[in-house]
Order: C-alpha cells, then sequence, then structure tokens
C-alpha cells in the first residue's frame, strides 16, 4: 500500500502535521511529473512539504512573471506547467500570464491560495472573488474544499489544462486545506498521470482526410500554413514528411516558425502582417494571393497572422486541422478537419499516397525555383542593413550575427513588439522544431524574460536568448535577480532605441503624430544586471556585438547586452509601407 507516510522520507523541520492537506497535493503533482514550480512563499505548506516530493521551487519576483516563467516551461517541455500564488493581489496579477497561455493554448496549472475555510465572505486579509477575475483567463477555475477530493480536483485540473486544446487551469486551495492533517491512512486512489500534452490524440473524419487529400492533389497552386498547433502537437515530422513526399510549399505564422525547416527548397517562411520591404517572405507574396487551396494547421488565423485579414485570397478553397473546432471556419469557411495535428497529417500524407500526385511532382522544380528567386531578393534587399555599420546598430544587423551562432538545438525567445518581427525575418529555422518562442497570445510587453528563463529550466544544457526592447525590459527588470539567485543562465539581448518604437512608428503612420509616452528616459540596463550579479555588457558599435555574444557564452551568468540601436530602425511591417515618414 503506498501511503503519504511511504513518501515522506526525510526529516523535515516544519511544524506542519505530518502527513496534512499539502502533502496530498504534493503527492498528486509528482504523481503527474511536475519537477519544478515557480512560485513565491505562498502557499508555504505547499512548498514546506513539495522537497519531500523531489519537486523544486523556482521563487520568481512577480506573479505576473512567475506565470510566463511557466509558460515557457511548459511551451518547451510539453509538460503542464504549474506556477502558484497567494489569494489577493498576488492571484489578480496572474491574470495577464495566464490570458497569454490561453489565447496561444499553452498549459498551465496555477494553485492558488484562498483564504480560510471559516473566513469565507468576512473580509479576511486580501479576500477576493477569484472566480469573477481568473474565469475569463482560464479553460477552468475550481476551488478545492475536503481533503478526501484533493486528488480528484489536482487530477481535473491537469485534464482541464492538458486536453482538447490546451490552457490554463485554475485550483483554489483554502490556506487550513492545506494545513489540515490527514486522519488515518489514505493511500493513493489515483494512478494516471496527466502532465504531458497533447493528453488525448484525436484523428480528423477518414471521410474528410479522403476529400481533403483530393483538393490538396488536384490544386493548381496549393499551399500549407503551420502555426503553433505544430509545435503543440509535436507534429514537425509528419509535416516534414507531408512537405517533402507531397511537393508542397509550406509557410507558417510566427507562433509556427520552426514548424519546418526554413532551408528546405519549399519552405516560403513566415507570412502574415509583416511582408512588408525587407520582409524574408515579401517577395513570395504572389505565391500567397495565386493560392487556390490553402490547408492550415493548427492557426488561429488571427489578424497579425492574415495580415489583418487580407492576405489569403477570397477564390481559395481552404482545409483547416486544429484540434479546437471553433477555430476552425472562424474566419475562413473551411473543410472542418478537427484533431490532433500530428495524427491528421500523417493521416494526410498516406490519403495523397493514394492520390495521382503527377501534378504536385511536375510543379516542383518551378516552384523550387520561384522560392530560392524570392530568397534571393529578400537578401539583396536586406543586404544593406544586415551589413551595416552604422551607429545607432541597425537591428537586422544584430539578428544576422546571431544568426550565424545559433544551432539546431538553440532556443530563442522574443518578447512582444517589434522583437519577435525581427526574430521571424532574420533567424533561420535550421530543422523542423527549432523553437522560436514569441508571446504572440497577447502579445504583452515583458513577457519575454521570464520566459526565457522558464525556457532555460527546462533545458539547462541548450543556448536560451531572449529578445526584448527597452520598453518591454523595464517591465521585468526584477527578474535578473531571479535568474542569479536561481543559477539560471540566459543571453539577453535589449535593443535599446529609447522609445516605444511599435507605438512611436505606427502612430507616426496612423495619425501623423506620436504621444508624449513614446519617449523614455535614457536607462543603462548593463549596469541594472550588474547590479543584479548579472552579467552587463553595453554595446554601441556593430564590431562589439559579436564579442558581447562570445563573452556571454563564457559567462556562468545571466548576461544582459545593452545594444544601442537606431531608433528610426522599423521591421517590414505592411502598414508601414510607402507611408513611414523617415
Amino acid at each position: 500500500m503506498n501511503t503519504l507516510s511511504d513518501r515522506v522520507k526525510q526529516a523535515t523541520c516544519h511544524k506542519l502535521p505530518n502527513p496534512c492537506g499539502a502533502h496530498l497535493v504534493a503527492r498528486a503533482l509528482k504523481r503527474h511529473g511536475v519537477e519544478v514550480m515557480f512560485g513565491q512563499s505562498l502557499p508555504s505548506a505547499l512548498y514546506l512539504v513539495a522537497a519531500e516530493f523531489g519537486i523544486r521551487q523556482i521563487a520568481y519576483r512577480t506573479e505576473n512573471a512567475g506565470g510566463a516563467m511557466a509558460d515557457g516551461y511548459a511551451r518547451a517541455t510539453n509538460k503542464v506547467a504549474v506556477v502558484t500564488a497567494q489569494n489577493g493581489p498576488a492571484a489578480a496579477l496572474l491574470v495577464g500570464p495566464l490570458s497569454e497561455a490561453l489565447k496561444a493554448s499553452v498549459p498551465i496549472v496555477a494553485i492558488v491560495q484562498d483564504v480560510r475555510r471559516t473566513q469565507t465572505d468576512k473580509n479576511a486579509f486580501q479576500e477576493l472573488e477569484h472566480f469573477d477575475i481568473l474565469r475569463g483567463c482560464a479553460k477552468w477555475v475550481r476551488r478545492v474544499t475536503e481533503l478526501s477530493r484533493i486528488e480528484d480536483y489536482v487530477d481535473m485540473a491537469f485534464t482541464a489544462a492538458a486536453s482538447g486544446r490546451p490552457g490554463p487551469a485554475v485550483l483554489l486551495c483554502p490556506q487550513d486545506l492545506l494545513l489540515e492533517a490527514v486522519k488515518g491512512v489514505l493511500p493513493e486512489s489515483r494512478r494516471a498521470a496527466l502532465g504531458t500534452y497533447p493528453l488525448d490524440r484525436s484523428l480528423a473524419d477518414s471521410a474528410q482526410i479522403e476529400h481533403a487529400a483530393q483538393l490538396l492533389a488536384q490544386a493548381n497552386n496549393p499551399l500549407v500554413v503551420a502555426g503553433g498547433g505544430v509545435h503543440l502537437s509535436r507534429a514537425h515530422e509528419a509535416l516534414a514528411e507531408l512537405q517533402h513526399r507531397v511537393s508542397l510549399p509550406v509557410a507558417t505564422t510566427a507562433m509556427g516558425k520552426g514548424a519546418v525547416d526554413e532551408r528546405h527548397p519549399l519552405s516560403v517562411g513566415v507570412i502574415g502582417y509583416f511582408m512588408g520591404k525587407r520582409g524574408m517572405a515579401r517577395h513570395l507574396r504572389p505565391l500567397v494571393d495565386e493560392a487556390d487551396v490553402i490547408l492550415f494547421v493548427g492557426a488561429r488565423t488571427n489578424q497579425n497572422g492574415t495580415d489583418s485579414w487580407t492576405l489569403f485570397p477570397k477564390t481559395a478553397r481552404y482545409i483547416h486541422i486544429d484540434i479546437d473546432g471553433q477555430e476552425v471556419g472562424r474566419n475562413y469557411e473551411a473543410m472542418r478537419l478537427i484533431g490532433d495535428a500530428k495524427l491528421t497529417l500523417s493521416a494526410l500524407t498516406q490519403a495523397l499516397a493514394k492520390q495521382d500526385l503527377a501534378k504536385r511532382s511536375g510543379a516542383r522544380a518551378a516552384l523550387e525555383k520561384t522560392i530560392a528567386a524570392a530568397r534571393n531578393a529578400f537578401r539583396d534587399e536586406a543586404d544593406s542593413a544586415t551589413r551595416s555599420d552604422a551607429a545607432p546598430i541597425r537591428p537586422e544587423r544584430l539578428m544576422r550575427e546571431l544568426n550565424a551562432l545559433l544551432k539546431p538545438e538553440s532556443l530563442v525567445v522574443s518578447d512582444a513588439s517589434y522583437s519577435p518581427i525581427w526574430a521571424a525575418n532574420y533567424l533561420t529555422a535550421q530543422r523542423g522544431g527549432m523553437r522560436f518562442l514569441a508571446g504572440r497570445g497577447l502579445a504583452g510587453l515583458g513577457w519575454g524574460l521570464p520566459a526565457a528563463l522558464g525556457v532555460k529550466v527546462a533545458h539547462p544544457d541548450r543556448d536560451v536568448f531572449c529578445i526584448t526592447g527597452d520598453g518591454g525590459f523595464a517591465h521585468v527588470w526584477s527578474e535578473l535577480e531571479t535568474a542569479k539567485r536561481m543559477g539560471i543562465k540566459v543571453t539577453v539581448l535589449v535593443l535599446n532605441n529609447q522609445i516605444l518604437g511599435y507605438q512611436w512608428h505606427a502612430e507616426d503612420v496612423l495619425y501623423g503624430d506620436h504621444t508624449d509616452a513614446c519617449q523614455l528616459g535614457p536607462v543603462d540596463h548593463a549596469a541594472i544586471a550588474r547590479a543584479c550579479g548579472c552579467e552587463g555588457i553595453r554595446v554601441e558599435k556593430p564590431a562589439d556585438f559579436k564579442p558581447a555574444l562570445d563573452r556571454a557564452a563564457q559567462s556562468h551568468v545571466t548576461t544582459v547586452i545593452d545594444v544601442m540601436i537606431d531608433p528610426k530602425a522599423y521591421p517590414p511591417i505592411t502598414l508601414y509601407e510607402g507611408r513611414i515618414g523617415f
């Protein structure tokens, strides 16, 4: 019989009942494969017993950053991440990162300590109506009130987070429940491990798959658009097989970047709202415009990914593979292939093998030639920026230097605003499954650094680079102390132009002027890093950037490279075409 007493092996100094409710929670988390929790000291009882189950605590400075750490960890591992918070203001700070996770389909279980059961609705300290706040940013919100139901509710939380379309789940645990002593022997009543995703893989309807295969085989100009769902499903190999065997061109969204090897002769690159001047896929716009059958895979068809729903032709036929039936047909009426991306892509490839693929193979040489010519045109168009020796520095130059150092196993995390656009256009996915993580669910500033820390916790043996602007970095400076204290090493590139670049440029384009808030004061981010015990390097000349990267690689702590970039450098956003004022 596996009792709590059997599992609690090491002596502890705390005065908690042994075992108590906190032990039940920790035991259930361990069963689901949880090795790390992101949280401060509360729920204190849970953290006091977590070490007994081999669960490590990563103690963040702020809850909004802790939620982003959990987000990055989950994306990098395909494990359900766990973040914790106290009731009241701490729980409220989880709204931002949980909302990002909800929109980006990232599974997180948030364990929130609630007031004691006997103090509910008595204006207890920091009591808050958590249900009203958290329902809008989570798939599932519940409160457990009985010791005998803890395992049930923990399992429900993990099931909600990892099944179907992944997303965050919130479990409220009253403080006194965690402290309550377990009377008698309480063996584990559950055995299932529910901590990885996709928890359940389902296959789309076979008749629909056969019909989709016919459409793709007979199309004149088919196109595959891969979104972030390919990463969530780990469908990279299935997509690569479809691309190669059926000779289909594959484009990706920003969230889907890395779904395929971008060096493959049939890879289009990242498409969406940044196909303007000096954009990676700018010269392949005709290929998108002329597509007659478009296959979306795990894509939300959101505003940015479709250039405000103007990118794809109205005359095209659409096929959409997605685990979430509500996303299919949301913006483009499509043939519905509701199922797991990996299984459904594999089945689609098998169905296509039964079709006459002469049309596809016959068009391949010309298609590869078109894509190669477009890549060359992009390189020629961007050459002056990627090789610029000007100071302040061009971001394109920085990306070229970073791209040369990336390995297939490297991980790149981009904050909101311009950072993911530079990464999408100027960094190259060297294999299917290479990760370029970006907070594109809600695209809130400040996600990048804490998410990168979570990614590094997940993969301590791999290089993790964070690209952020000075505006976004200011939201989370404090987490540099977390990085130092917790021994987490990442390389942070701060693109410092002393403005809120996206806001400044977009306001100038749309309104002919910009608000006062766009101008930021000068900040020495390298000095802040050093004050926190990290490395800090300030770069003002292009030639100094590569040595700074080399120094960061040799360091044993997080390094902030504060790069002074040109405030007039803007990425290839289509809104700016012919309208930018400089």
